[in-house]
């Protein structure tokens, strides 16, 4: 029986990995810490109050404090930060929000595992880290040694993270991981994020903004896969190693929209191209055979059935949609706040 303190658990990723988890492993406990940012939703995770093996705390990891008690109490064996402010777009406009949690809440918690000594800390990353890769090289992928070169104020924050958690395990010896991942697609994922942005859209017969002219090229795996790779990697992982966990799946945005739009029947004049986002990344493309050939790592869904399932969630669950983009979910927020 292990103890497991999962940050930023109500986000997209995070409550993805909770349901993966709670339900495989019942004589593990988990316990997920969430500040409940904009793109924080407890209804993701309510139903997993139900279980024995499962705690809500509502909490910043910045709060130094708060953290301190919590794992006094608790005393944890493995660590899995999910937490972070993640939407490239809102780090152009407001960089220190970013350096903050991603940043100082990393080293909050790296500081809190050294007191608090654990099995393993695990960093979940981006491999917006690397920086981009041209479009017209496609043998060219980012390995593990890949130098970092970032190109936003979001992937300069969470390369820092990565390197303050490469330095606790030099300087401090802290048992570290770090998995870095291609762009998600699934369920409860926040509509600011392209794939239900566009779904969205859709829905409402709206035009869908596509930034410069849809040529931007980015691999696609889905949360599920992406969930597997972090949780053999947190337990089965070498101490101290990056792993990259890609989708072999590379997209332009543009594909992926015109995807999106055949499946719901709605027409392509929907799609609106808008001025380019500052410093936007070219390509992005994941080299996974490391975690492959080391750890036994498999994609159990590709692009095509994928994204399907993924559509036919959010037209089933609209309910949640229209709860966010209302703002009716904070209610929610606002009752496991107090």
């Amino acid at each position: 029986m292990s103890k497991f303190l999962i940050t930023g658990g109500c986000g997209f990723i995070g409550s993805n990995y909770l349901h993966y988890v709670v339900n495989k492993y019942p004589k593990d406990n988990f316990v997920c810490i969430d500040s409940l940012t904009y793109a924080g939703n407890y209804n993701n995770i309510k139903e997993l109050d139900k279980k024995k093996n499962f705690k809500f705390v509502y909490g910043d990891i910045t709060d130094r404090d708060k953290l301190d008690k919590l794992f006094s109490k608790e005393k944890f064996d493995y660590v899995i930060n999910f937490a972070a402010e993640s939407h490239v777009d809102n780090s152009i406009k407001n960089p220190g929000v970013f350096a903050d949690t991603n940043i100082k809440g990393t080293l909050a918690l790296l500081d809190m595992c050294r007191k608090y000594p654990v099995k393993r800390y695990h960093q979940v990353s981006t491999d917006e880290v690397y920086g981009d890769l041209p479009l017209d090289r496609p043998d060219l992928k980012f390995k593990e040694d890949t130098p970092l070169h970032t190109s936003s104020p979001y992937s300069s924050s969470k390369a820092s993270a990565d390197l303050f958690v490469m330095a606790y395990k030099r300087t401090f010896n802290v048992p570290v991981t770090i998995s870095r991942c291609s762009n998600n697609y699934g369920a409860y994922q926040f509509p600011e994020k392209l794939i239900p942005v566009v779904i969205s859209k859709a829905l409402k017969g709206e035009n869908i903004p596509v930034y410069g002219k849809g040529e931007n090229v980015r691999d696609w795996i889905h949360v599920l896969d992406h969930n597997i790779g972090v949780d053999l990697i947190v337990r089965n992982g070498k101490d101290g190693e990056v792993y990259n966990l890609g989708g072999h799946s590379e997209k332009t945005n543009l594909e992926v929209v015109k995807t999106i739009l055949k499946i719901m029947g709605k027409p392509e004049s929907l799609i609106t191209f808008v001025t380019d986002r500052p410093g936007h990344d070219l390509r992005y493309a994941i080299d996974s055979s490391k975690v492959e050939k080391e750890l036994g790592w498999k994609l159990t869904h590709n692009f095509e059935e994928g994204i399907k399932d993924t559509v036919n969630w959010y037209l089933n669950n609209e309910d949640w949609i229209n709860n966010i983009l209302s703002g009716e979910y904070q209610k929610d927020n606002d009752k496991v706040r107090k």
